[in-house]
């Protein structure tokens, strides 16, 4: 049994990893995706944490290098503030949570989206 036992999982094992193969994703070529319309931005809120120096240089750059009349954007002191504010704005409020200079957290108003980065298998 001490020896069966690890072999008969090793072998459940390795019949699971083959039935869910890694899925490899192909390049997509850059294309023009044309002029953004910006009619649905209109009103748009982006809450941000913590009101860092340069939360606010990359919050400010957002909302004013990239569209004529600027985005509203407000700054939270906590990850709990932000929360609350979610809850009580309409649906056209994003959280934005910086975890260190690189990394950060989109919150909408009813889940949270982590950033993309490419990940072998669980």
């Amino acid at each position: 049994q001490e020896v069966l036992f690890p072999l008969f999982f090793l072998f459940w094992l390795i019949l699971m990893s083959m039935m869910h193969p890694h899925r490899k994703y192909d390049e997509v070529p850059n294309t023009d995706l044309g002029p953004l319309d910006t009619s649905v931005l209109l009103n748009f809120v982006i809450g941000y944490t913590p009101p860092t120096a340069l939360a606010r240089q990359v919050m400010k750059k957002v909302a004013f290098d990239n569209f004529e009349d600027g985005l509203i954007t407000e700054e939270y002191l906590s990850e709990e503030e932000l929360e609350e504010a979610s809850a009580l704005k309409p649906s056209n409020f994003v959280g934005v949570v910086f975890k260190d200079s690189l990394s950060y957290q989109l919150r909408f108003h009813d889940s949270i989206a982590m950033s993309s980065i490419y990940t072998e298998s669980r």
